[in-house]
């Protein structure tokens, strides 16, 4: 069982991915209009939509009409473009350390006609941005230490009233992530669950 990674694919957390491009298209009718995404291997969820990141594009509290929103490991780009077309008064920032999901990313803005997003390198983000909203679904694979860190890096960033909404699976630690959060002074509550998968809401402090 694999139920959130990318089999065949590499590491999807790659900054460089060496992974021979294939890219295939995939429809996110989650929205209106639905999304025509481009996908690739060597980016996460390559040809369709990953189970974690539906549930959490039709489970999701919606998006604040406006504000800062952030998507932390954006892939090609699923859900920062959906945020984007249901807050299009927001400005959306995605980012990945993969280059080759940052571009598929940025095609995807363009050719479905967002213009609201700005996709960066996670090291390109104003230190002084706050978001007042991110969705994740995490690289749960990239290692707990890891994850950890990218997790605490862009909480730290919520404005005072902000929330993060991260998908995980219970077999990749959504419950001992929780605690965890719940540890470090980040309240986390399960917001929605469904065949593993755990909606978790992490409010600032």
């Amino acid at each position: 069982m694999n139920p959130d990674g990318d089999e065949g694919a590499g590491h999807y957390f790659d900054a460089s991915p060496t992974t021979t491009s294939a890219t295939r298209q995939v429809t996110i009718g989650l929205v209106d209009p639905p999304l025509l995404m481009a996908t690739d291997r060597g980016v996460f969820s390559h040809g369709r939509l990953d189970a974690g990141t539906e549930f959490l594009l039709r489970q999701a509290p919606p998006p604040r009409p406006s504000g800062v929103l952030l998507d932390v490991g954006c892939g090609s780009g699923a859900l920062a473009l959906t945020m984007a077309r249901r807050s299009p008064a927001a400005h959306v920032v995605a980012i990945d350390v993969n280059e080759r999901a940052r571009a598929l990313c940025k095609q995807n803005a363009i050719s479905n006609g967002v213009s609201n997003v700005e996709v960066l390198a996670p090291g390109e983000v104003d230190p002084s941005m706050r978001f007042d909203v991110i969705w994740s679904n995490p690289p749960i694979r990239v290692g707990k230490p890891a994850l950890h860190a990218l997790l605490l890096r862009w909480l730290e960033r919520l404005a005072f009233d902000g929330t993060a909404i991260l998908v995980v699976h219970k077999h990749l630690g959504s419950d001992s992530l929780q605690r965890w959060l719940t540890e470090q002074g980040w309240p986390t509550a399960r917001i929605a669950s469904s065949r593993g998968y755990r909606l978790l809401r992490v409010s600032s402090r």
